[in-house]
C-alpha cells in the first residue's frame, strides 16, 4: 500500500529533546531557535530527513513551526491542527499557539521583553518570512541571527537525503517540451534585464524540465536547485546518485551537477539574478549579497505558467478525474453494501479505496494520505488514522473521506461525507449548508481580475447565517501530476492572486464540531472564460468554473427543503452528468448503485 497506519508521533520524546536543544542554545549564545516544518525547497510535504519539527515536538501536521526559548517553547499551528497538536505534543513542555492570529514577532516581544538573539537556519526560511518577522520586531532588542541548525546537530539518527528515481513526463501529458518552456521563460528574463533566475521549488523544476520523481511521498518531485539563464540554459543541482540516462531527455542545454556544488555556483553568476523572496531560502540571496552580485527580487518565473494549465494538461485532468471517479464509485458501491452489516473500520475504508484506485492500473501513488474519520475523528480536519486511533463505524455517525490519486495525466482530490445508517437532523442541516456553499462556488460567475479572497465568502454564507464556519480555506490550487496543494491560486480570504483560465482549484467547504462529527464536500474545479449573459456588459470579461470531479454527493444527508430551486437544479443536473459520464466506466453492480445515487431530488 501507499499508506501505512503506524503512529509517527511520540509526545514522550519531546521534553528530553527540548532540554538538549536548550543546552545547545546556551552553548551557541542564543536565546531561542526557530524549528520550522520546512525544507530548503519550501514544499508543504517534506522528506523524513527534514521532519525536524516532528522529531523535536512530536507534531506531524503539514504546517507550523516551533519557537524554542529558554523558558517556553511555542508550537505555532493553524486552525486545521488545533485538535491534533494537543494529542501529539507533551503539553507540559510545549505550548500550542494559534497562528496566524498570533505572529512570531509579537510573541517573541512578549516572551523576551529584555531582548535576545534568535537563531534560524537560513536554508529553511525565506527572505520574505524573515523580513516580516524583523519588521514586527522593530523597536525591540530582539535580533534574528542566521545560525547552524542545532536540531541537525542533535539528531543523531537523522535519515539520509532522498535520492529517488527520475522519470520523464512526456509531452503527451505535459503539453509542451522543456525546450519550449525554457525559451519562453528566458525571453521574459531578457525583457526584465535579468541574467538568470534561481529556482528552488521542487515542483517548479519538475514542471520546467518535464521530469517527475519519488523524493517526497505522494508528491512526484525531484529535489534540487536550478539556475535558468537568459539564453534558456538550465543548470540543475541535485543528488549525485541519480540514474544515468536522464541527460538524454535534457539534451545539451540542461546540465546536471551534484547539489553540493550549488552554493559555489551561485557566486559565479552574473547579475542581476532573479530570486523569489517568497519561496527561495534566505541563504540564496545572502550568498549573492556577500559575493556582490545584484539580486533582482521577482516571482519564480515558473509559478504562473505552471498554475495556468494548458489544453493538454486540462484534457489530462478531465480524463484522470473520470478514471478516478470510476474507482471512487466502485468503492462507494462496496461501502453501502458493507457498512450496513457493521464491523468495518476507518482503516478498512482506506485499504478498499486504495485497492479500487490501484485496479485502474494507472495509479502512480495516492496524492496524500487518505483522511477517513468517523464520528468525532471526522472533526479533526487533517486526521490520519493509525492502528491506535482506528475506529469502527457506528450507525448514526457520518464519515469524512478525503482522498486523491496521482496519475500520469493528472492529480485528483475529492472529499465525500458518508452516512452510516440514519443521521440526525442537526448533522443533515449542517451538511446541507455546506452543500449550498459548495454549489455557490460551482455556479459562481465573476469579472476578470477577482481573486480567491473575493469568492471565499460565497462558500461560507449559508453557514454564517447559522452562526457556523470552518477553520480552513475554501480551496487550494492543484498541480498536473504534481503537488495536490499548488499555489499561488487559492480560494481563501487571504489570497489576492487573480484567478485565470486554466487554474485548477479545490472547492471544499466544511463544518466541524469538536468531539462529535465533521463534514466536508470537495470537488476540483478549473477556471474558464464564460460568455457574457444577455443584457450584460459586452466589454466585461467574465470567468467561471468547470467542474472536474464527477462522483455523487450523498443525497441521504440533504434536507431538500433547505435548497433553493436553483441549487436543487444544479444538484440534479450535476448528478445527471455524473451518471452519463461515469456509468460506462464501471461494473454492472456499480452502475446499478450509481443510478440510485444520482436520482433527482
Amino acid at each position: 500500500m501507499f499508506q501505512d497506519f503506524e503512529t509517527t508521533a511520540d509526545p514522550t520524546t519531546g521534553p528530553a529533546r527540548l532540554k538538549a536543544l536548550r543546552a545547545a542554545l546556551a552553548e551557541a549564545g542564543l536565546d531561542g531557535f526557530f524549528v520550522p516544518r520546512a525544507d530548503a525547497h519550501q514544499g508543504e510535504y517534506v522528506a523524513d530527513a527534514d521532519k525536524r519539527l516532528a522529531w523535536l515536538t512530536g507534531f506531524t501536521g503539514s504546517a507550523g513551526f516551533c519557537l524554542a526559548l529558554a523558558k517556553v517553547a511555542g508550537v505555532f499551528i493553524d486552525g486545521r491542527y488545533r485538535n491534533q497538536v494537543r494529542a501529539q505534543v507533551d503539553l507540559r513542555a510545549y505550548t500550542p499557539v494559534h497562528w496566524p492570529e498570533t505572529q512570531p514577532g509579537p510573541w517573541l516581544k512578549e516572551h523576551l521583553p529584555g531582548g535576545g538573539r534568535i537563531g534560524f537556519d537560513p536554508w529553511l526560511h525565506t527572505r520574505g518570512e524573515i523580513e516580516k518577522i524583523e519588521a514586527d520586531l522593530k523597536g525591540s532588542a530582539i535580533a534574528l541571527v542566521p545560525a547552524e541548525n542545532l536540531v541537525d546537530r542533535l539528531w543523531q539518527d537523522r535519515p539520509a537525503a532522498p535520492q529517488g528515481q527520475v522519470r520523464v513526463q512526456p509531452v503527451e501529458f505535459a503539453g509542451r517540451s522543456h525546450g519550449e518552456k525554457r525559451a519562453e521563460l528566458a525571453a521574459a528574463l531578457r525583457d526584465s534585464g535579468e541574467k538568470a533566475a534561481v529556482l528552488t521549488l521542487s515542483d517548479s523544476i519538475a514542471w520546467l524540465l518535464n521530469i517527475r520523481g519519488d523524493d517526497i511521498p505522494h508528491i512526484p518531485v525531484v529535489q534540487g536547485f536550478a539556475v535558468l539563464h537568459d539564453d534558456a540554459r538550465v543548470d540543475f543541482y541535485t543528488h549525485p546518485a541519480r540514474p544515468v540516462g536522464i541527460g538524454e531527455h535534457f539534451g545539451p542545454e540542461v546540465s546536471l551537477y551534484p547539489d553540493a556544488a550549488f552554493e559555489e555556483a551561485l557566486v559565479e553568476l552574473e547579475g542581476p539574478v532573479r530570486v523569489d523572496k517568497a519561496t527561495a531560502p534566505y541563504a540564496v540571496s545572502r550568498i549573492l549579497d556577500i559575493a556582490g552580485i545584484e539580486v533582482s527580487w521577482g516571482q519564480d518565473p515558473c509559478i504562473m505558467p505552471k498554475a495556468r494549465k494548458n489544453a493538454t494538461e486540462l484534457a489530462g485532468a478531465r480524463e484522470a478525474h473520470l478514471r478516478d471517479a470510476g474507482a471512487v464509485v466502485e468503492f462507494l458501491t462496496w461501502f453501502d453494501a458493507t457498512a450496513r452489516r457493521g464491523g468495518i473500520t476507518e482503516i478498512d475504508l482506506v485499504v478498499e479505496l486504495e485497492a479500487q484506485r490501484r485496479a485502474t492500473n494507472s495509479l502512480r501513488d495516492i496524492s496524500f494520505e487518505t483522511i477517513a474519520g468517523t464520528g468525532p475523528n471526522g472533526a479533526i480536519m487533517h486526521y490520519r488514522v493509525t492502528r491506535e486511533t482506528n475506529r469502527k463505524l457506528s450507525r448514526g455517525e457520518i464519515v469524512v473521506l478525503d482522498s486523491g490519486g496521482q496519475y500520469d495525466d493528472g492529480t485528483t482530490d475529492i472529499t465525500r461525507t458518508l452516512p452510516v445508517g440514519d443521521i440526525g437532523e442537526e448533522e443533515r442541516r449542517a451538511f446541507t449548508r455546506v452543500l449550498r456553499g459548495m454549489i455557490a462556488i460551482s455556479r459562481a460567475r465573476f469579472p476578470k481580475g477577482l481573486a480567491g479572497r473575493d469568492l471565499d465568502a460565497l462558500a461560507r454564507y449559508p453557514l454564517w447565517l447559522a452562526g457556523q464556519d470552518f477553520n480552513h480555506g475554501t480551496g487550494h490550487g492543484v498541480g498536473s501530476y504534481l503537488s495536490v496543494h499548488e499555489g499561488p491560486q487559492r480560494l481563501s480570504r487571504v489570497s489576492d492572486v487573480p484567478l485565470e483560465p486554466g487554474m485548477i482549484l479545490s472547492n471544499e467547504p466544511g463544518y466541524y464540531r469538536d468531539g462529535a462529527f465533521g463534514i466536508r464536500i470537495e470537488n476540483l474545479i478549473a477556471v474558464r472564460a464564460e460568455p457574457v449573459p444577455e443584457g450584460g456588459d459586452d466589454e466585461r470579461e467574465m470567468y467561471g468554473f468547470e467542474t472536474l470531479t464527477f462522483v455523487p454527493i450523498d443525497t441521504r444527508l440533504v434536507v431538500a427543503d433547505m435548497l433553493s430551486a436553483d441549487e436543487r437544479a444544479w444538484l440534479n443536473a450535476y448528478h445527471a452528468e455524473v451518471l452519463a459520464k461515469v456509468a460506462p466506466r464501471i461494473s454492472s453492480a456499480a452502475r446499478e448503485w450509481l443510478a440510485t445515487a444520482c436520482a433527482p431530488i
